[in-house]
Parts: structure tokens; sequence; C-alpha cells
């Protein structure tokens, strides 16, 4: 099953979900970061929650979502436009720790400490940004407080990463249910209870349930229509005209001690690990020198 993604909204407007299927891309961000298992985890929950936040986003509108926690992953990023088009890295992608309750300890590897950051590019002069403290370093909870408290939208957030035997990443996916404002109440109970018997997002997947299908066994009974299905993919828009550009934003003085100091420069793609060259010629092309 290709990556995708389908969001539904309940007939009477109470009811808002989305679900996605993330595996290939999860795989392609975590083989090109070179991430350790737990890592692998935390990553691609990460990048699977930025791709159901980004399933809200239209025309040329971006997301990015940012991890700062105090454990030995450091940071986490990763960014989505409106077209199912993901990027992610990690800052330190060996987390080095064993498995807690047979489970990867994620919250560990990110630490108990440190905050969210919610950037939109809604296409205004400045970025929307938010941002609260960690509240399980798990992720999924992490977005659903990040979604309650700061967008005022009770939310639902589950986000799964399941590991092969050789430590590939072999499934990943994730929900998002959302209770809109004047809808219906009485359905959240019933709902609330749905999701506490839904079986993990990997196992379904895994049994080739595709996004429509999980969220059908979540709605059951409850009418809802289609309002979009996309595909997903990894996608790095780095270039090296805009290396160029940021070597540029580095000042005169900075540049011309690359090409005295270092005979030129190389700069990697944080997140598709591109390297770009520059050498002292190219360096001193640049329009600032030239002047």
């Amino acid at each position: 099953m290709n990556d995708h993604l389908v969001r539904i909204l309940g007939n009477d407007g109470s009811l808002r979900a989305i679900a996605a299927a993330t595996s290939e891309l999860t795989r392609a961000i975590c083989r090109r970061q070179g991430t350790d298992p737990t890592a692998s985890v935390a990553l691609g929950r990460l990048v699977t929650g930025t791709a159901l936040m980004g399933a809200l986003l239209k025309g040329d509108q971006h997301l990015a979502l940012m991890i700062e926690g105090s454990g030995p992953l450091s940071r986490l990023h990763a960014e989505t436009d409106a077209f199912g088009h993901l990027r992610g890295s990690v800052k330190n992608p060996l987390a080095g720790l064993p498995p807690k309750n047979d489970r990867f300890d994620v919250a560990g590897a990110i630490g108990r400490a440190g905050f969210l950051h919610v950037i939109k590019d809604l296409g205004l002069k400045e970025p929307y940004r938010g941002m609260v403290q960690l509240y399980t370093s798990e992720v999924a909870e992490d977005l659903a407080y990040y979604l309650t408290t700061s967008e005022q939208i009770p939310s639902t957030v589950g986000l799964g990463v399941n590991l092969d035997e050789t430590f590939a990443v072999a499934t990943a996916g994730g929900f998002l249910v959302q209770a809109m404002p004047g809808g219906d109440e009485t359905l959240i109970p019933l709902l609330e209870e749905r999701l506490r018997q839904l079986p993990p997002t990997t196992r379904l997947l895994g049994e080739g349930k595709s996004p429509l299908q999980i969220l059908e066994q979540l709605f059951a009974g409850i009418p809802f229509t289609v309002q979009m299905e996309t595909a997903l993919e990894f996608r790095c828009n780095c270039s090296r005209s805009q290396v160029a550009a940021m070597l540029r934003g580095l000042g005169a003085d900075e540049v011309r001690a690359m090409i005295e100091e270092d005979q030129g420069a190389k700069v990697t793609c944080e997140f598709c690990k591109q390297t770009y060259e520059f050498t002292a010629d190219d360096l001193a092309a640049l329009p600032q020198l030239e002047n």
C-alpha cells in the first residue's frame, strides 16, 4: 500500500478525522538520517504527526513541527506542504537507549523536559509560531496537548512505528480525531470507547487495512464524508541556489574567511544529506563579493 492520508468530516460537522499510512516515507527519512531503532520510532512518530496536521493546509501553506528535548536526540524536525511532501531530521540519530518495559524508550530519548514548536506559513507577512512544553514526550500525546490547549480543538492523536527484525521501518502510520466546536457532544463518549478498543495503527496497517478502512472501523454507524485523499512522499526542496543564498547571508567577511582558510565550502542538507560543494572561485563569484 502506497503512503497516503484520508481526511473525513462527520456529516453533522461534529467530528473531523485524518488517518495516514507513512511507512515508505518514514523508512526513507530514517535511512537518510542513519537513525538507531529508538530514534527511528521517535522521528517516525513526528513525521507521521506532521503529515496528519498537514492535511489541514491549503495552497502554498507549509507546516513545520520541531521537538527540542533534554534527551540524547536533542532536536527532531519535520516539515510538510499541502501536497503531502514531507522531510524530517534529527540532530543526534543515535539515542543509544535500551528498551524500557519491552518498548522503545522514546520519552527517554526525547527527554522529559523540552518544548514542542509549531510553525505554520499561512502566506501572511509572518509565520504563525506556537509552543508548548512537552506533555509526555511520547509525541502523540504532545501533539494532542498542543491542539487541545493552543488551538482549542479537543483532539486525540495515535502514532505508531513498527520495526522489522533488522530494525528497519516496517510499518508506520497514525490518526487524528477532533471534536469540532458546536458539535454533538453525545458522540464523544462513543468515540472515546472505540478509540480505547482500537488495535494499534501499525497492526491494522500490517494486516492490510487502509487509512480509510481504519476510519470506517472507528466511525461505524456515524455518517461521514471523505473530504480529501492525498499521496504522501519524501521530498526535499533544497537546491544549490538556496545554499548559495544561505552563504551570501553569512556576510562578506565570513565568506572571505572560507575562501582564505578553507579554499571553499561544503554544505550538507540536514534533511536529504545532499552535499553542495563550492570552490574558492564559486564563493568569490557570489554577488556580494563581486561588488
